[in-house]
């Protein structure tokens, strides 16, 4: 009793500020069920602790991140619902460390705005075992401000092909969280990309289509460089024949997921016994990526490719302070961007 604590928290995206010092109790809960399922009478004037953890029982991370997306994205809109005036959520990582992890989240029309933040996963073990024995009383200072939108751009290159018969895309985002740097989410994706024209360009490759890089702004608030790129492309008149995205971080290379026709499927398994000296062997349907997901909105049927690398460590940085450059291993970013030329070599020979 009497104990005092700092705690390790970041404001999630597009939260509002508190207006000042906010004081209040801590409710915890385990999942966002559990909190929709609480009475109001439980819940309101308090500050709300959503304490759901990542399964770490998934073998493939990003599945174990969307089982619980929705404690940051959703937490705010429900916790107010029960009259809660602020909201916590536990970081979407899955080591017990002190990196708060941020990321957008989303308010909805009629339902009373409240603060939101994450606080680290060191932090959230420590809160649920003092409360488990006493009340615990927060105080919160977030000094968020919306800006209004200002001018930005996708950066554009590319490798004319001999036919001047259409286009393949790929590419990674620009911006990131001001949290860390992006190194992984996604600078390692912008010159996995860029690397990747690079190496071809290098080795004198002609390319029978158009290869085009794009790194895309401001995907991590609204997707608007993405959105704006289908709709250019399209204006222009422009033949988009498939597109390839890196935006899973910058760890050893195991393969490439496929958003497409069953023939797109069976035509990315087919280089698989290329790749297997590589260590790469996931070639399966499966996600593209945020950016060139409105291709599919402009050129129906188009196959969109996601780069797979292993996704063991991601969430150990993802939007936290810990995604800086000291944290990209060389030989991994390198082999990575080795495997997506390869694959863009065999795509670009493949495709009509």
């Amino acid at each position: 009793k009497g104990r005092l604590h700092k705690l390790h928290l970041l404001a999630l995206g597009g939260s509002i500020g508190t207006n000042g010092l906010m004081k209040g109790e801590l409710i915890e809960f385990s999942s966002l069920e559990e909190l929709k399922n609480a009475s109001k009478s439980k819940v309101a004037g308090k500050i709300v602790f959503i304490n759901q953890k990542m399964d770490a029982a998934q073998i493939q991370t990003f599945k174990a991140y969307g089982g619980c997306y929705a404690i940051r994205g959703e937490g705010a809109v429900e916790a107010s619902k029960k009259g809660a005036i602020a909201v916590l959520i536990r970081s979407l990582g899955l080591p017990i460390d002190e990196h708060p992890h941020t990321g957008s989240m989303q308010y909805e029309k009629d339902v009373p705005k409240i603060p939101a933040a994450a606080i680290s996963t060191q932090d959230a073990e420590m809160i649920s075992d003092w409360i488990k024995t006493e009340n615990l009383n927060v105080n919160l200072e977030l000094n968020c401000v919306e800006f209004p939108d200002a001018p930005s751009f996708n950066v554009m290159g590319e490798l004319k092909g001999k036919s001047n018969e259409g286009i393949i895309t790929i590419g990674g985002h620009l911006d990131s969280w001001d949290t860390g740097e992006g190194a992984h989410d996604d600078g390692a994706g912008v010159v996995h990309c860029m690397e990747a024209l690079r190496i071809l360009r290098k080795l004198g490759y002609k390319p029978k289509h158009t290869l085009r890089v794009v790194f895309f702004m401001n995907e991590e608030n609204g997707n608007v460089g993405g959105k704006a790129y289908a709709k250019w492309t399209k204006e222009k008149g422009e033949k988009q024949l498939a597109a390839l995205e890196s935006d899973r971080g910058g760890f050893a290379p195991r393969g490439f997921s496929c958003d497409g026709s069953v023939e797109y499927v069976r035509l990315i398994e087919s280089f698989s016994s290329i790749f297997k000296p590589y260590d790469l062997h996931v070639f399966e349907k499966g996600y593209g990526g945020v950016d060139i997901g409105p291709l599919k909105n402009e050129f129906p049927g188009i196959p969109l490719f996601g780069f797979v690398p292993d996704s063991q460590r991601y969430f150990d940085f993802h939007h936290a302070p810990s995604d800086v450059f000291e944290n990209v291993n060389e030989r991994e970013l390198a082999l990575g961007a080795a495997g997506i030329a390869a694959f863009i070599y065999l795509l670009d020979q493949q495709l009509p």
